[in-house]
Parts: structure tokens; sequence; C-alpha cells
């Protein structure tokens, strides 16, 4: 590499966004990228969520290959639900850990602490979390002393602050360590409460913008792209439109039978209640899938429901990883386990919420413009680190 490569995850991210804040003049930055540098609308992984996409992006492959496949999964042979962010459920390395093995200065910073295992698995070099920056060290996260780096306090987890401590820490990181690579990774608590084009969100993006052009000023490419999408999922009550399946197959097979899993489930529920548009469910011994998923895709605002073998074909996900059923709901619409089971006490905004086929659509940017680019009908979010070092012309 020719110069300090930055790559941006904006969780949450749509194109609407970035439009929307450029046309209110709140990203000059964004604005002269998308007039001189790059800009492509790329897909990303299904299911929308955080974890598959953010390992996609580092590994350059699907999970049917890393094998995170969620932020939250049944593990059949412990028998349990489990948080998928311990690194022993990676099954590919990342390119953060080959870099920095032959011989690159990599930096990993991530908002909240569920990714930074896993981005930083095999990872000789730095990498911490905004989350628990105040409890980094040397021998754990390759750095201590982040808090007095940064200059800033540690900010709450449910908060944007939490995102622009990335950012400030990327800066401040470019300009004392050089790194060759750096990962950037923020949280979508704005956009889980903010439309694009509102004052939040444009605040937010405007924040975001100043310190993607001190990382440009500062010589780096930057290379920019989202792990899913975000859309409104309440009706005109404010009230969020859910589908609670677990309820649904209680009610068809026997209460028990069937076991709901949502991916979206992590431990930081308060934005969205662990409500998202993606299920798998496991189902009883001989139970009828095909016939199964027929009558869940029936059901109002539910968009498909596929088998195992056909949702993972389609989605490239690991199939033992993923329960008999796949259910995927409409583009305003979320799937909830039992009603009683989901505390949405924390809503203080109607439900956004993503992890549909509806949140695949995100942006891709680059602070150079392309040349020679592979013959793609569309680009995928995961092909950022290709086309940031092999397609790009130069400065």
């Amino acid at each position: 590499m020719d110069r300090p490569l930055v790559v941006v995850c904006v969780d949450g991210c749509e194109f609407d966004y970035i439009r929307k804040a450029v046309d209110a003049g709140a990203a000059p930055w964004l604005a002269r990228v998308l007039e001189r540098g790059a800009a492509f609308e790329a897909d990303c992984v299904v299911p929308s969520f955080t974890n598959p996409n953010n390992l996609s992006i580092v590994t350059g492959v699907p999970p049917s290959v890393h094998g995170i496949c969620g932020n939250y999964f049944y593990d059949r042979d412990a028998d349990a639900e489990v948080m998928m962010n311990d690194p022993k459920y990676l099954r590919a390395g990342t390119a953060l850990a080959a870099f920095a093995e032959a011989g690159a200065r990599v930096a990993v910073v991530t908002a909240k602490d569920k990714l930074r295992a896993l981005l930083g698995k095999d990872l000789e070099g730095i990498c911490f979390s905004a989350e628990k920056a105040d409890a980094c060290t040397r021998a754990a996260n390759g750095i201590d002393g982040v808090l007095g780096l940064v200059g800033k306090p540690l900010p709450s987890v449910y908060s944007a602050a939490l995102s622009e401590f990335v950012f400030a820490a990327g800066v401040k990181l470019l300009q004392a360590q050089c790194p060759d690579l750096m990962y950037l990774s923020t949280t979508d608590y704005v956009q889980h409460k903010a439309a694009p084009g509102s004052a939040a969100a444009n605040e937010f993006y405007a924040m975001m913008d100043a310190y993607l052009a001190q990382l440009d000023a500062a010589g780096a490419t930057v290379a920019l792209t989202a792990d899913h999408g975000m859309n409104d999922k309440h009706g005109s009550d404010g009230r969020p439109n859910a589908i609670y399946l677990q309820d649904v197959l209680d009610e068809w097979l026997g209460r028990g039978k069937a076991r709901v899993i949502l991916p979206i489930t992590d431990p930081y529920v308060v934005h969205h209640g662990a409500l998202g548009s993606f299920a798998t469910a496991y189902l009883p011994p001989g139970a009828d899938v095909v016939a199964l998923c027929r009558r869940v895709a029936g059901i109002g605002g539910m968009q498909l429901a596929l088998p195992n073998a056909e949702a993972c074909r389609r989605f490239e996900l690991p199939p033992d990883r993923v329960g008999d059923l796949v259910a995927i709901s409409e583009k305003n619409v979320v799937i909830g386990t039992s009603t009683a089971r989901h505390d949405l006490s924390g809503l203080d905004a109607p439900l956004r919420s993503h992890g549909g086929l509806s949140e695949q659509a995100v942006p891709m940017l680059f602070n150079r413009r392309t040349g020679g680019l592979p013959g793609k009908k569309r680009m995928r979010n995961f092909d950022i680190l290709d086309v940031a070092l092999n397609h790009l012309q130069p400065a």
C-alpha cells in the first residue's frame, strides 16, 4: 500500500442517510466523495445484522465460510442459546490478522465490545472498543491510555458519542501510530431512532463527515461501507408491527415444540427490543417443514419462509448454525418470539430495525476513483478490501 488504508463500517447506514445529509449541506466531505471519488450501492449479507456483516467485511467471504450468521444462535452441540461473539465460532481467518502477520501495522476500533474479540482474533496489533476504552491494556489490546490519547471521556453505550469516540480514536491513532490498515466500526444507536434527513441523523452524519475529512487530509485512503440498512418497523400509532412467531408455532404445533431464534439478539436490546426482520426456527422431529414454510409465508407481513437447505444456499449461510425454517418479514414488519418475552419499555422512539432483504442495500464509497473493476452486476460490502487494495486509481 502506498498510503494508510482506513476501512469504515457505519452501522445501520443506507445511502439515503448520506444523500440527505449531503443535500442539507451537512456533509461536505461526503459530497466531494460522491462527486470526485467512487460510490456504489452494494449488497450486505443476509441476515442484515452487525456480526455477520462485519466478519464478512474483514474476511472477504460470506457466513457459509466464516461461520458467523448472527449476533445470537442456538448451539446444537451445547444445547444452548448463546451469543456468537466468541472467536471460537469464527471459521476463517481475517485480513486484519493476515496483514499484521505479514508485517503491517494494524489497528481496529469498534463501538461495542461484542465485536472486538471476533475482529481481533489472531491479530497482533491494536484492537479495542469505545465501550471499554477505559480498560485497555497493552497485553490485551495492544495499547493503553486510550482515554488520554483520544481526549474524550468514556461514552455511554447508548449514545451517538460512542460512534464519535471511534472516529476520534481513528484520527488520533493515524496521527500517533500511522497504521498501514485501520478498521473502524460504529454503532447504529442513531439510525435506530432517526430516519434519513432528520435533524438527528444529519447531525450525526455531519460529525462523521468532519472526522472522515481529517482522515483524508492526513493522507489516508478512506473506504466506507455499512453492515446493513434500517427501516421503520411501526404503524401509524407508533407501536411495532410485529409477528410473534413463537406464539404462532406454539398454537400450530403445541407449546414449546418449536424453538424460534432471533439472530438480532445482543446485549444491547434497549433500542430495538430484540425485534428484527429475520428469524430461524427449530422444529420438532417429523414436522413437515415445507408445509410449515408455506403457512409461515402466508402470515400477513411475512415476506418469505424457506427450509434450511434453500435458505442457506440462497443467503450463503452455514446450515449447522441455522434452524429448520428461516423466516424474513416485509420492509416495515419485524419478527419476535413470544409477546411476553420482549421488553419494549426501553423504546423511547417508534421502532426502526433491520435484518431482512429490505435492509440489504448499503453504500460503498472511496475517496479515490476506481479503475479496472471486475465485471460484477452488483458489488457486495465484503468486496471493499479488494476494491480498496486492488482497484483504485493512484491518488
